[in-house]
């Protein structure tokens, strides 16, 4: 249930103690913050925080993946007709699909978004001309960390395809220059998210890059998720889709704000989203309901069921020595123990690490019904094919 810590409207118990120290940073320039259900400690602004600004916005709090989202869709098939065949269709996933940090599409995917004028108005993008070459490389691919391709089946039999990541390394240099100018530099976690003012070039600009970004990503997800329908020789025939690292220009308490969602997800009344547990947890289909307590937090909900360990804590501790990975230290999680069990439950795995085993993560039932009073769970999904990148990718992206 909702409660209140200093005035903040807080979902989950117990509190981080970390991301309550990020909010509180937060809300010394906010007008209105709130913590979510899933909420942990992110670089200047929580994972799970909510903080809406007069007039200024916080490229630090959107954050290095701007426009990081879920989207998912339901196909025209059921469970029984692919059930014998999941080991072929994650194989041919992970395959078809690129996984992995500073990965290339291994299918030049053009899209009206790179005629876009953005290009040519900002400053930063149009003096960085290989920018957009690689944005163009890049657009579909998946990345690493906990961003994901995944097959599931709903209460009633039927398939969906559903898919994590974000703007990809356009939307980290976006951020890396615009949280620069903001006076952001990511180097301390703990450091108060830099704010530029909407009202002056560095701020607009910001807003058309980031929603460029946000295009960009919208596009990747689109792509992935027809590219495994494809693969099935399926149809969509529904699509949820949503940022959850992004800013929105809306009315709260009767003020014009710029709403900054880090990790959290719009849930406006009867607005759907997609959030996803683990990957041997269920994931859900929701719907914003209109309630006192979904009026405090802005209309925002969870993005995920969020993190309980570090990944360094998770996978121990390594590097790289010319392009190698070196292991310094071992972590707490045995994955080849996680495998056996995710393979017991009937989940194909491709790929993935112990730091995103579902030991580091809160279980999403739990976090969801913290947020009873603002959500309606309108689908829950089990998962069938989880592929991510592998273990012995590094993820630059500070998610």
């Amino acid at each position: 249930m909702l409660h209140y810590v200093d005035n903040i409207p807080i979902f989950g118990d117990p509190v981080d103690l970390g991301a309550l120290l990020q909010i509180k940073n937060c809300a010394t320039d906010a007008a209105h913050v709130a913590l979510m259900g899933d909420h942990h400690k992110g670089y200047g602004m929580p994972i799970g925080g909510v903080a809406a600004y007069v007039d200024k916005i916080s490229p630090a709090g959107v954050g290095y993946d701007i426009a990081c989202g879920n989207k998912a869709v339901r196909l025209d098939l059921q469970y029984a007709d692919i059930e014998n065949d999941l080991p072929a269709i994650a194989d041919e996933i992970w395959k078809t699909l690129s996984f992995g940090v500073g990965r290339a599409n291994s299918e030049a995917v053009d899209h009206e978004l790179f005629d876009s004028e953005t290009w040519k108005d900002i400053p930063f993008l149009r003096n960085s001309p290989n920018l957009k070459e690689l944005a163009r490389r890049q657009l579909g691919t998946i990345g690493s960390g906990n961003h994901y391709c995944d097959l599931f089946k709903d209460e009633d039999g039927r398939i969906w395809v559903g898919v994590h990541f974000g703007s990809r390394g356009f939307g980290h240099k976006v951020a890396s220059e615009f949280m620069r100018l903001s006076g952001s530099t990511g180097n301390d976690m703990d450091a108060k998210p830099g704010l530029l003012s909407v009202n002056t070039e560095e701020g607009a600009d910001y807003l058309q890059a980031m929603k460029l970004a946000g295009e960009y990503a919208y596009a990747g997800r689109d792509w992935v998720c027809q590219k495994v329908a494809s693969t099935l020789g399926a149809r969509i025939v529904k699509e949820i889709h949503n940022h959850h690292n992004f800013a929105w220009n809306e009315e709260h308490f009767g003020e014009d704000l710029w709403v900054v969602r880090k990790g959290a997800t719009p849930a406006a009344p009867d607005q759907k989203g997609f959030v996803g547990g683990s990957m041997g947890d269920q994931s859900v289909i929701l719907e914003g309901v209109d309630s006192k307590e979904a009026k405090a937090v802005m209309n925002s909900t969870v993005h995920g069921a969020g993190r309980v360990m570090s990944r360094t804590k998770a996978a121990g501790k390594a590097r790289r020595v010319k392009g190698q990975i070196v292991r310094i230290s071992e972590g707490l999680v045995n994955m080849e123990a996680v495998r056996k069990r995710i393979a017991s439950q009937g989940i194909q795995l491709r790929g993935a690490g112990a730091d995103e085993a579902p030991e580091v993560y809160k279980r999403l039932p739990e976090v969801l019904a913290h947020h009873e009073p603002t959500i309606r769970v309108l689908h829950r999904l089990d998962p069938l094919v989880v592929c991510m990148a592998g273990s012995d990718e590094f993820d630059p992206y500070k998610d």
